[in-house]
């Protein structure tokens, strides 16, 4: 039996696409007698320090700040890496304490990169120019460190870490996977309004700064749509700002937020949009869009990053990384001027079996 420590920022019931990679990945791994730990943060004070969820051995620990986890998690993660055959961490800010376990274990410890932004920090609204850089220069130290492998979510991932100089024996390109028994199409309501869904985090390289600046842009046409945002609550501070952004740009009667929606909720809001935005700067792969397309909902993007790679089915994608563009794919959609192209499957079972092996390799 083959015993795995995941050491992750985030975990269930946080909402994101790192999370729910990891949630299905730890909890298939158990279906197939896997044990299985997880080592993360109690980012909220309601959640149980230690607790076994669908198989899967929870630990948390009192340290809300992500930047407190990376600091400090790591001497607490030398024992429990001490009971594993595999420390299996992601990127940011779990991969130095999982560094730290295996310099005092020598546990074998594989990251997970979902991304790799480099230049493109530099980029992205919603921080400080001090704020990136200093991003920009730990993604560039974990990027040094010798983890045993680099698991790429996509090709789009593996070429980028490559370019970062990753010899690319110490990759593996595993495509995130997904449960497609869990994905049944509800019976679609009708609504009035053609409405634009965009659902997924609150992240800086989201593309909600692009999304909201079309709608504003778009608003004054003779247009009857209208723009449902499904959000977390956390981060507060970036919730307020998206809707002090919703408020000036006087769009408030086009939104429509809801938030932390149950799963099957989620769904059904989701299968009720006429097309799902996702507008991001950087996508690593997308379980947003992949989720989509389980749904057979049309989908309109930035094309950037795997998003290219992952598309597929109806819809379109951005010329330009500007809201112009994409205001200009909106128009498309209400209009329903879609593109085609075939939609790939991406199986959790496939996904799995990759991990497993990969696993065995390295043991």
């Amino acid at each position: 039996m083959i015993r795995v420590l995941f050491i992750l920022e985030n975990y269930y019931p946080n909402i994101g696409g790192v999370e729910t990679l990891f949630k299905s990945l730890a909890e298939s791994l158990v279906k197939k007698g896997f044990k299985v730990q997880i080592l993360t943060n109690r980012f909220d004070k309601s959640l149980l320090k230690h607790e076994i969820h669908e198989g899967v051995e929870i630990i948390r620990l009192p340290l809300r700040n992500r930047y407190l986890f990376s600091f400090l998690a790591g001497l607490k993660a030398i024992p429990y890496a001490r009971q594993n055959d595999i420390v299996h961490t992601t990127s940011y800010n779990a991969a130095l304490p999982a560094f730290i376990a295996f310099l005092f274990t020598g546990k074998k410890t594989v990251i997970t990169f979902h991304e790799v932004w480099g230049r493109l920090w530099f980029k992205l609204p919603f921080m400080n120019r001090f704020a990136l850089f200093l991003h920009y220069c730990f993604e560039q130290f974990i990027l040094r460190l010798p983890y045993q492998k680099f698991i790429a979510v996509s090709q789009s991932t593996k070429t980028r870490l490559i370019e970062s100089g990753i010899k690319e024996s110490k990759i593996e390109m595993i495509y995130n996977g997904i449960d497609y028994s869990q994905f049944s199409i509800p019976e679609k309501k009708p609504h009035k309004r053609f409405r634009f869904c965009y659902f997924g985090r609150l992240g800086i390289s989201k593309g909600l700064d692009l999304l909201l600046d079309a709608t504003a842009l778009i608003n004054n046409k003779n247009i009857d749509f209208e723009l449902l945002l499904i959000l977390p609550k956390e981060p507060a501070v970036f919730l307020d700002t998206i809707l002090k952004i919703i408020e000036k740009k006087n769009i408030t009667d086009r939104i429509i937020i809801k938030q932390e929606l149950p799963f099957q909720e989620l769904l059904e809001n989701v299968s009720a949009s006429d097309a799902v935005v996702i507008p991001s700067y950087s996508e690593g792969f997308c379980f947003t869009a992949v989720e989509t397309m389980a749904l057979g909902v049309p989908i309109i993007s930035s094309g950037q990053g795997a998003l290219h790679e992952v598309v597929g089915g109806k819809h379109l994608q951005m010329k330009s990384l500007s809201a112009e563009a994409l205001a200009e794919c909106m128009l498309k959609a209400i209009d329903s001027e879609w593109s085609m192209k075939e939609a790939q499957r991406f199986d959790l079972e496939e996904s799995t079996q990759a991990y497993i092996r990969m696993y065995e390799s390295l043991i």
